[in-house]
């Protein structure tokens, strides 16, 4: 939407589903008793499996004693990418009524380049699943967050998270300006870098919804941007 890039799909997302043979398998049921998903369901004379419910562990096939569970892959994604001048952008995409977010960008993490000196990888809001899966492997991560109530208990269960993983982060404050100053000083008490401080202001609401991104709207913008990367830089080198 905001690069203008002609993307092709170049690969697929998939999870191991267990299959069972029902020539080898003796209803023991140990694999329906164990499977923390409860993806797998002991009938009178059947295995079940809920494939959707599913996330191929590959336990239950670990388990069995008589090695009657083997795996199939099914598809849950795709993964796209596009390139412009220096820009080498992926995205994953989950196939509508699939739920396993985190298997597609496990997936999409693959297909990052690492003769790129910088890799951004954009993580979902929050700090469930799919954020600690983004964040895994980062060096450093940055917080967005917007100076409100609701930002800030949002972004105090990320903090909490990241340092359990022991990662580097700061903040950029986004809408700077709409609420109080909080957050901020949560920040200031907890010792976590302000990075950057982006103004609520209707002209980049409005240049956004048309599709353009801040620098290009207001190209004063792009010099504290590198900024940011360069003081991100210093920051992982020094510590």
């Amino acid at each position: 939407m905001f690069f203008d890039l002609e993307n092709k799909k170049v690969g697929k997302s998939t999870v191991p589903i267990p299959v069972i043979d029902a020539d080898k398998c003796t209803m023991c049921g140990k694999c329906s008793e164990n499977c923390a998903f409860h993806a797998l369901g002991k009938m009178p004379d059947t295995i079940l499996v809920y494939e959707k419910m599913c996330h191929g562990c590959g336990l239950c096939m670990e388990i069995c004693p008589e090695g009657a569970i083997t795996e199939k892959e099914r598809e849950i994604g795709y993964i796209y990418s596009g390139n412009k001048e220096s820009l080498l952008f992926h995205y994953g995409e989950l196939i509508v009524g699939e739920e396993l977010t985190t298997m597609v960008i496990s997936t999409l993490k693959d297909y990052a380049d690492k003769n790129y000196s910088t890799i951004i990888i954009d993580a979902p809001p929050g700090s469930s699943c799919p954020m600690v899966e983004t964040v895994a492997g980062s060096d450093y991560v940055i917080i967005v967050s917007e100076p409100t109530p609701f930002g800030l208990s949002d972004m105090k269960t990320v903090v909490k998270t990241l340092r359990i993983l022991e990662k580097k982060f700061g903040v950029i404050i986004n809408k700077d300006g709409i609420g109080n100053d909080d957050l901020e000083q949560y920040c200031k008490n907890e010792k976590i870098p302000i990075l950057m401080k982006i103004p609520f202001d209707f002209e980049i609401a409005k240049r956004y919804s048309e599709g353009e991104t801040l620098v290009i709207s207001f190209p004063k913008w792009k010099k504290q941007f590198r900024d940011v990367i360069q003081k991100i830089g210093e920051m992982i080198e020094h510590e």
